[in-house]
C-alpha cells in the first residue's frame, strides 16, 4: 500500500519503522522541529530523526488547515493514512483524501480514554486492562468505528513508561495485521456506554498528596513515571518519585517510617525509584545516602 505515516513521538516510532518494511511510506508527516536542551536548539521530532534514518520524506506543517496544505496531502494519492500520536486536528479535507480513509492507533480500549494521556490515565485510575485499538478515523475525538482491538493486563507495579513501550509494540504489530485484513475487517461502532475522557496531564497534579490512600498514592507515582513526575518537596528541591509499591505500615500522612517507606491516608508506600534535581533516576535508598528525609513529606 502507499501510506502516508502521521506521528510525532517516540511512542509512533516503533509504528513506522513496521510499516516502512512492509509498505510504501509516500510522506511522513510531523510535528515542526521545538526548541530543546539547554542550548533550545530547535530539535527534530522522533518521528523526524526515523524517517530522515529510513530515507523518507518529511513535511512539518505547523497545521493542516490551509488550502495548499490540504492540497499537497492530496496530491499525495495515498491508499490509506496511519496516525499515531500526531498531535494535530485533521481537518475533513485531510480524513478524506486517502483513498481509504484515515486509521488511527489509540492507546486504550476505546471508548474508556478517549483523548491525550490514555496511558497515565489508566494507571492512575488503578485499570486492570488497557490495550490497543484500531481506529477509523472521523471528526470526533477518538469517536470513530473500532477495526480491531487487543487487551492486555496492567501489570502490578507496571509504570507509564514499561506500559508506553509495550503499548508501542502492540500497536505496531496491530496496524500491520489491520492493513493485511482491511478488506475484510468490520468497522464496530464504539458503544455509547462506558466513554471516559484521557485529558492532558497538569503538572499541578504531579505533587503528592500523602493524605490519600497508599493506593492512589501508587498510582499516581507509577502513572506519572517518568514525565512529569510525581514530586515531593525535600529540603528545598523537589524530588521526583518514579517508582512505588503499596506496603503495611501506618502512621500521620506523610510521615517517613523508615528508609523511603512513607505513611498515606491509609496504609503507606515505600518509594523505589527516585531522581533529585540534575541528577538522574536511581534506586531510593541510593538517593538516601546524600538526602535526609524530614521527619515528614508535606
Amino acid at each position: 500500500m502507499k501510506i502516508v505515516f502521521m506521528g510525532t513521538p517516540e511512542f509512533s516510532v516503533p509504528v513506522l519503522h513496521a510499516l516502512a518494511a512492509r509498505h510504501e511510506i509516500v510522506a511522513v508527516y510531523t510535528q515542526p522541529p521545538r526548541p530543546a536542551g539547554r542550548g533550545k536548539a530547535d530539535r527534530p521530532s522522533p518521528v523526524h530523526q526515523a524517517a530522515l534514518a529510513l530515507g523518507l520524506p518529511v513535511r512539518h506543517p505547523a497545521r493542516l488547515k490551509e488550502a495548499a496544505d490540504q492540497a499537497a496531502f492530496a496530491a499525495l494519492h495515498a491508499d490509506v493514512a496511519v496516525v499515531v500520536a500526531y498531535g494535530l486536528i485533521l481537518p475533513q479535507a485531510v480524513l478524506d483524501a486517502p483513498r481509504l480513509g484515515c486509521l488511527n492507533i489509540h492507546a486504550s480500549l476505546l471508548p474508556r480514554w478517549r483523548g491525550a494521556a490514555p496511558i497515565h490515565r489508566a494507571i492512575m485510575a488503578g485499570d486492570r486492562h488497557t490495550g490497543i485499538c484500531i481506529m477509523q478515523m472521523e471528526a470526533g475525538l477518538d469517536t470513530g468505528p473500532v477495526l480491531l482491538r487487543q487487551e492486555t493486563e496492567i501489570a502490578a507495579q507496571e509504570t507509564t513508561a514499561e506500559l508506553h513501550d509495550r503499548l508501542s509494540d502492540m500497536g505496531a504489530a496491530l496496524i500491520v495485521e489491520a492493513l493485511e485484513q482491511l478488506p475484510r475487517l468490520t468497522p464496530q461502532s464504539q458503544p455509547d456506554e462506558g466513554v471516559t475522557y484521557a485529558t492532558k496531564i497538569d503538572k499541578a497534579e504531579a505533587r503528592v498528596d500523602f493524605t490519600q490512600s497508599a493506593e492512589t498514592v501508587d498510582r499516581l507515582i507509577r502513572g506519572l513515571s517518568p514525565f512529569p513526575g510525581a514530586w515531593v518537596p525535600v529540603g528545598g528541591e523537589r524530588v521526583k518519585l518514579l517508582r512505588s509499591r503499596v506496603v503495611d505500615g501506618s502512621g500521620a500522612p506523610g510521615q517517613v517510617l523508615h528508609g523511603f517507606t512513607i505513611a498515606c491516608g491509609t496504609g503507606a508506600v515505600e518509594v523505589l525509584m527516585a531522581q533529585r534535581e540534575g541528577k538522574r533516576p536511581m534506586p531510593a535508598l541510593d538517593v538516601l545516602k546524600g538526602l535526609a528525609l524530614p521527619e515528614r513529606l508535606i
